[in-house]
């Protein structure tokens, strides 16, 4: 899109003007222009200013994934004030965390979802309200309320029951995403968002939707892989962001080599490094290249691979910083140490929590991510676990990632998550928890064998859980902390190292 702009308002204006009857979102049920768009979040922003809404304010979201959820986040950011999306399968603990922390001054919810109320009872908007709103003639537009340097969106931290930290971005951060988006984004693409809208995937991405006019599919939730499919068959979708799990199911699918899958031309593979199998899988399915995106909520972009990386890149590493970023390792070269980054698409901080802002940064400036990696001699970043993962058996420091990347190379091996349990005398051991490949049949000694012959000994797991499918939470990245309690159940005491206990559980 031509022009250059420096707020989302001034941006949206832009595309509406010049690309105005091209599909801004396509949902299940409904689709919208990205001048309808424009259209709709001027009017509910002045909606939003007669209820009091103003600059520096909060508004949260209570809705599901939908065009109307789109136009509200617009209309907040057109008069200058904060959007904070809370996933509709947060409980009534979680969200009163969090709107403790943000204080919305206003929420906008969907009256038919079974939500808990937020403390202090804010006032709300409904969502059925908003077709009486876009019905309204055309209001002079909030313009020239918000400046580049004024918080957009505050996302919340995954996994968070009782504490929450919400890291916020304003204007310029929204444009550096976009800046690094990459082989990503180009113009007039038809991007499938299968995951919530709350998540950064989304929030952090609408300066890069508007920029290069793409239609977001709006995914089927709860998200099934026929309905992605489906979605991808019948919206022409060229882009499809994902997490592992969901494109290990996408390529079992039964039938989807008969599918007419030739719209995609990249896939993007969020959170972890692809297994080999996977990558060669996806380009034989799809017939494009599946890059991996290494990000956080922090930092919505980081680091990637490229679509012309060979697979043994894609699959051991995150790749090398995306532009506006820098990464560094604090170690020596090629040890495995904290990785920490530095760049536009950083945070400005946790949301009213300036204690834990301040201790999220170092004296350099540089983010502490809590990940550990080191990055290899092509300045690839290669992560071995997070810090917090870290178990130490006997006194050696073992990472689960760096396992893992390799026992999911083994040929009976679909997935694989290693956690920690305690252990009499060495203090902790590896459990790992697996999912064979359909007809075969795992052991914990050849698995160990395996890994002894390309690691340190110490390093190879010492319980064994075969299961059919990994434990995952709302976004579909795999719980960790439900394997970890399923772990320490199954360990007891009198468990020794390398017992096969736990085995075809």
């Amino acid at each position: 899109m031509s022009g250059e702009f420096d707020t989302v308002d001034h941006l949206l204006a832009a595309a509406a003007a010049q690309q105005g009857e091209r599909d801004a979102y396509v949902g299940p049920d409904d689709r919208m222009s990205f001048a309808e768009w424009h259209l709709r979040s001027d009017l509910v922003a002045e909606e939003l200013r007669r209820r009091g809404v103003g600059r520096g304010d909060v508004v949260a979201l209570v809705m599901p994934n939908s065009c109307d959820f789109a136009v509200v986040f617009a209309a907040i950011a057109k008069l200058g004030a904060v959007t904070t999306a809370l996933n509709t399968r947060l409980g009534p603990q979680e969200m009163e965390a969090i709107a403790q922390t943000c204080l919305p001054r206003l929420v906008v919810r969907d009256g038919t979802l079974a939500t808990p109320p937020l403390p202090g009872e804010p006032r709300s908007l409904l969502r059925s309200e908003l077709a009486g709103i876009y019905a309204r003639v055309a209001v002079d537009p909030p313009r020239g309320q918000c400046n580049p340097a004024d918080p957009v969106v505050i996302m919340w931290t995954s996994g968070t029951t009782g504490n929450p930290k919400g890291p916020y971005l304003d204007h310029r951060n929204l444009k550096a995403v976009s800046d690094a988006a990459g082989p990503m984004s180009t113009p007039g693409d038809r991007r499938l968002v299968p995951t919530p809208f709350p998540h950064a995937g989304y929030m952090a991405r609408l300066w890069d939707q508007i920029h290069h006019l793409t239609t977001v599919i709006i995914g089927v939730m709860p998200w099934s892989v026929d309905s992605m499919l489906r979605q991808i068959v019948e919206e022409r979708v060229t882009v499809i962001g994902a997490v592992p799990t969901q494109w290990e199911k996408l390529v079992q699918f039964p039938g989807i080599d008969e599918l007419d899958l030739g719209s995609v031309r990249v896939g993007l593979s969020a959170t972890a490094p692809a297994r080999p199998e996977l990558v060669e899988r996806v380009k034989e399915v799809l017939g494009c290249p599946l890059v991996v995106r290494y990000a956080m909520t922090e930092s919505p972009s980081i680091a990637g691979t490229r679509p012309e990386d060979p697979p043994e890149v894609q699959f051991r590493t995150v790749g090398r910083p995306q532009v506006g970023m820098e990464v560094s390792v604090l170690a020596d070269e090629g040890e495995v140490g904290m990785v920490r980054i530095r760049g536009a698409c950083v945070m400005r901080g946790y949301w009213n929590d300036p204690a834990r802002t301040a201790k999220a940064f170092d004296s350099e400036g540089w983010l502490l991510t809590g990940d550990l990696g080191y990055l290899d001699a092509d300045g690839n970043l290669v992560l071995t676990g997070r810090s917090s993962d870290m178990y130490i058996r006997g006194g050696y420091n073992v990472y689960p990632a760096e396992v893992e990347s390799l026992l999911v190379t083994h040929p009976k091996v679909a997935n694989v998550s290693i956690v920690a349990a305690p252990a009499p005398t060495i203090g902790e051991i590896g459990v790992a928890f697996v999912v064979p490949v359909p007809g075969e049949t795992v052991t914990l000694d050849e698995l160990r064998e395996f890994v002894r012959r390309n690691l340190a000994d110490y390093k190879a797991p010492d319980v064994l859980h075969v299961i059919q499918e990994l434990p995952t939470n709302a976004m579909h990245k795999i719980n960790r902390s439900a394997l970890r309690e399923l772990a320490k159940a199954s360990v007891t005491t009198e468990t020794a190292p390398a017992s096969a206990a736990g085995v075809g559980r």
